[in-house]
């Protein structure tokens, strides 16, 4: 068996066309900075309040304004939530790329376009429907300075009578993007109104596709990933946080700064935290690594650069044994790549961040209830272990709005780690920093200002032994080491367990992680169709745990499938189990986009016929 190699999809090997009811996508292509946003927002929130599972991914370009947007809404009444990829109803609104746009809709789809562009419908097996896009967009009364903004809302109005897309649901939907302002719900309305009562008039249905109220998405929330995150870092009681701005991780220190001043406030109204935007990603890990060492809960976010910018603190974090916490969004690389792209590119490069042999706890949440929960256990360990953790989201999942069960307030304690009070140090009459007491690689630590004469210590990032004086005794430098080496056989123990759902009868095994686990149910079903059954393992976390090593020896053949082009998970695993590196093969794509099911059977599908 060897690598699977990048694929374009072909027509016929797609798998099982949505077709119907309550069961296919909405692509709207429009232009950055058109306003398109509130459009698709509105859409994707009114299905939601119908109780259609749905999803939004929105791919735009990393400048302000003028290139192509799409936003893909996906509606599944099964409640499948990857990226298809195909869409059955398209959205022309960006004239430089329609015939594209167009050419990729599926035989038996729907183009909805502006009748000024008087297009040329030269397929005959489309349905194609035409909007006086400008003409409804003027009947809002909106200034010359908004038309082009409430214009999009024509297409709502057309795909609420095309679909039956409930208006109240827009309107709501409308009144909650605009905090209940009235008067601009009411300007966007008038253009949405004006477009259903055209299509009345003008317009007879000719395609299958329609929703249908469901009860599917009762008692659920939709968010995305970075407020999640915020959210969950809050209800783990961060105290500080120092960041620089950068796609796809900026929105998560915005809602961090909103969570915050509500729920890290006293009633007295003084703030139990600290937000400080660096002037570059080196200063704000400098900042956090000098909290964490302080004794505060400190983090940072960013993505792919930014992690470049820290490998050195991040080095000295590891080897002073400095518990803190940094998110990496990641995003398209390498160097500054494409911005507003995913991938999951990060994995090796934060896995081994920093200078010698260095390995660090890495988190891979996959949805926001994961999200959520890596905001607040991400401290618990950082603090345990003494040590960086990291947590890998990317720009799907932090950037996308999702469906979700409501949050749970963490059922345990904080958990400071081995902290050393001044009554304990009384009673010590002193202690050894960086000496391994317990077994678990794990030295006891002081909090700078413990009113204890001996409660001092010398933090080095230089060569020390365990009473922390410096040294360059080989002996003490590889005893330190190894010392290190156990904390991280011990972090095994304690960071989150794979997920693992293994059908009886199965040789196939998948491994994945993150947000490619998004397309995993709906692949699996995939390739059941075609007779291959498969257990799937779900990796939350590194390193490793002994259920992957028990997974990855139960099955002949193993699939480990990512959003990289190099298979970098694949690599570590290859290292973590190296008797059955052989058995592993690489599914991975890198095109920006995240994956689909589609692609992932395809390949898989390919490697189990050779």
């Amino acid at each position: 068996m060897g690598t699977s190699t990048q694929t374009r999809p072909t027509e016929n090997e797609t798998f099982g066309s949505p077709v119907g009811v309550n069961n296919f996508s909405i692509i709207a292509a429009t232009v950055n900075g058109s306003g398109s946003q509130t459009a698709n927002n509105a859409i994707a929130r009114a299905l939601f309040k119908m109780g259609i599972p749905v999803t939004g991914k929105n791919l735009f370009p990393s400048n302000i304004q003028g290139l192509p947007t799409w936003y893909i809404i996906r509606i599944s009444k099964d409640g499948f939530i990857g990226r298809r990829e195909t869409a059955e109803v398209l959205v022309a609104m960006n004239r430089a790329t329609a015939d594209e746009d167009i050419s990729k809709v599926p035989s038996g789809g729907v183009v909805i376009y502006p009748t000024e562009w008087k297009l040329t419908e030269t397929r005959d097996d489309l349905t194609y429907y035409s909007l006086p896009v400008q003409q409804l967009a003027k009947t809002s009364g909106a200034s010359a300075k908004m038309l082009s903004y409430v214009a999009n809302m024509a297409y709502v109005g057309a795909l609420v009578y095309l679909l039956g897309i409930d208006i109240n649901e827009i309107d709501a939907a409308l009144m909650h993007h605009f905090n209940n302002k009235r008067k601009a719900v009411d300007l966007n309305m008038g253009v949405v109104k004006a477009a259903v009562d055209y299509c009345k008039e003008n317009i007879v249905k000719r395609d299958p596709f329609k929703v249908e109220r469901m009860n599917a998405t009762a008692g659920k929330v939709m968010i995305d990933g970075n407020s999640a995150a915020a959210l969950g870092a809050c209800f783990g009681g961060f105290t500080v946080a120092a960041w620089y701005p950068i796609t796809p991780s900026t929105s998560l220190v915005d809602a961090l700064s909103d969570y915050a001043k509500e729920l890290r406030t006293d009633p007295d109204g003084t703030r139990n935290y600290a937000i400080i935007q660096a002037e570059d990603e080196i200063a704000a890990i400098g900042m956090v690594v000098g909290a964490g060492w302080a004794g505060a809960r400190a983090m940072t976010a960013t993505s792919g650069p930014g992690i470049s910018l820290m490998t050195e603190y991040a080095g000295l974090a590891y080897f002073t044994e400095v518990p803190a916490v940094i998110w990496d969004i990641m995003r398209m690389g390498p160097s500054t790549g494409l911005p507003t792209r995913v991938s999951q590119g990060d994995v090796l490069k934060v896995y081994y961040l920093g200078h010698g042999d260095t390995r660090h706890v890495v988190l891979l949440p996959a949805n926001m209830q994961e999200c959520f929960e890596c905001g607040w256990r991400a401290f618990d360990l950082a603090e345990r272990l003494q040590t960086l953790v990291f947590v890998l989201s990317d720009l799907d999942l932090g950037m996308n709005v999702w469906m979700t069960d409501p949050f749970v307030y963490p059922d345990q304690p904080m958990d400071r780690g081995k902290v050393l009070t001044a009554e304990q140090l009384e009673q010590m009459k002193g202690f050894n920093r960086y000496e391994d007491v317990d077994g678990d690689g794990i030295g006891y630590r002081t909090i700078p200002g413990t009113p204890s004469k001996y409660a001092a210590y010398f933090t080095r990032g230089s060569g020390h032994n365990k009473y922390a004086q410096y040294t360059e005794r080989a002996d003490e430098w590889e005893a330190n080491l190894e010392r290190l080496h156990r904390k991280h056989e011990y972090a095994r123990t304690i960071v989150p367990k794979p997920v693992i759902d293994e059908v009886p009868g199965a040789a196939v095994g998948i491994i994945a992680y993150g947000s490619t686990d998004q397309s995993m149910p709906e692949a699996r079903q995939f390739l059941a169709a075609k007779g291959v059954k498969t257990s799937y393992l779900r990796l939350k976390a590194l390193p490793t745990t002994a259920e992957v090593r028990d997974f990855i020896q139960r099955y002949p053949r193993l699939y480990v499938v990512e959003n990289n082009f190099d298979g970098q998970m694949r690599k570590i695993l290859q290292t973590e189990v190296p008797e059955r590196a052989n058995n592993m093969v690489q599914i991975s794509k890198c095109d920006g986009l995240p994956l689909t099911s589609e692609w992932i059977a395809r390949s898989i599908l390919k490697e189990e016929q050779k």
